[in-house]
């Protein structure tokens, strides 16, 4: 019987070699958002994992939209020339196809990396005005986001469009719009963060498809084009699944190829019961109600327990990020763990388990001798 994870699949106009995806995992380490040396090597590292599909970091549509002052952007040429040359330098290093997310952090822009608090800018870090669906803050003592204007929310959808337009031009196979996570797309979806009085207050969807239209209008149809999108927001009067159902089926409507169920994110004092798979069952409920390919991710860790979500019929794919920082050779053993011949690059492939004598000591048996 053909293992599951190692089974091709048609997405939109691509195929993956397998199902296993990796996951965006933003770095802090951009330039002004140009990608730099950091990226080369570390994408590069994973662009030879045997991953079916690579997405690069949240990338953002405007400047001020960026997380950090760190975050990737590709609202300039000079960013679309640093991401084209990690690009190809992958390129060289792999056929599998890669993807990028674009992003907008909206109220959650202006804030401080990982390792120096993730809170919001102060004074003396050179913070920038954040924007919204409405003036609400993100957080206690955050800085009040300026709610955007009707044109302003435009520009922003021109923005998306522009940004999809220069990875058409460095190349990607799959452009994902990030609409999960707490940030713009996701704030104009929730009723905690979007309390506007006007179309876009009465119908929530109704930026995040204007996006998803303008961005699959400039989007070559044999590429693929997908939405990672939020399942639940852990507080009352949030967003809930089948909030995430109904987004789904208009992303379908409007051609989009797959969406990844996450959750969380949008507030911080949201309490989310993690566990393994904690989030699958969003994705398990997305496909049996809707034809749209879906993702699953969310404590992702294990071979077997991979397999078991695609086998199950919970999920199309299974996508994974700590797993890959912890094991970027995650595919590698998986494959071996099932019996899958998977090619690996010639200058590794001494390493491989039945070329190597010592795999056997690595994986916490014994060396027999023979």
């Amino acid at each position: 019987m053909a293992v599951k994870l190692f089974t091709p699949l048609d997405l939109g106009g691509i195929t993956l070699p397998n199902r296993i995806v990796i996951s965006p995992m933003c770095q802090y380490s951009a330039d002004d958002g140009s990608m730099n040396d950091w990226h080369l090597v570390h994408l590069g590292h994973l662009s030879y994992s045997g991953a079916g599909l690579m997405i690069l970091e949240a990338t953002h549509v405007t400047r001020e939209g960026r997380i950090t002052h760190n975050c990737a952007g590709l609202y300039s040429e000079h960013n679309e020339a640093s991401m084209k040359r990690v690009i190809d330098a992958c390129r060289r290093l792999s056929k599998n196809p890669i993807g990028v997310q674009l992003a907008h952090a909206g109220r959650k822009a202006s804030s401080q990396v990982p390792w120096e608090g993730r809170e919001w800018l102060r004074e003396d870090q050179s913070p920038w005005r954040t924007v919204a669906p409405s003036a609400i803050a993100y957080g206690e003592c955050w800085h009040v986001p300026h709610e955007l204007t009707t044109a302003e929310i435009r520009g922003l959808v021109d923005a998306f469009a522009a940004s999809a337009e220069r990875a058409k031009r460095i190349g990607f196979d799959v452009v994902e719009l990030h609409s999960a996570h707490g940030y713009l797309l996701h704030q104009f979806l929730s009723p905690l963060s979007n309390q506007r009085g006007d179309s876009y207050g009465k119908n929530r969807m109704q930026f995040p498809l204007e996006v998803a239209r303008a961005v699959r209008e400039v989007w070559p149809r044999e590429r693929a084009l997908g939405a990672r999108i939020s399942a639940n927001d852990w507080m009352p009067g949030g967003l809930g699944p089948d909030d995430a159902v109904s987004y789904a089926r208009e992303l379908e409507r409007i051609g989009l190829d797959y969406v990844c169920a996450s959750s969380g994110a949008l507030v911080p004092q949201a309490r989310i019961p993690l566990g393994p798979g904690y989030q699958v069952p969003f994705a398990e409920k997305i496909k049996q109600a809707a034809a749209i390919k879906v993702q699953a991710v969310g404590m992702i860790a294990h071979p077997q327990q991979a397999e078991q979500i695609l086998v199950s019929g919970k999920a199309d794919m299974v996508v994974m990020a700590r797993a890959f920082l912890d094991n970027p050779r995650w595919v590698w053993h998986a494959a071996e763990k099932f019996g899958v011949e998977l090619g690996y690059p010639p200058q590794y492939a001494r390493s491989r388990h039945d070329l190597w004598p010592g795999a056997r000591i690595a994986r916490g048996g014994s060396w027999s001798g023979d």
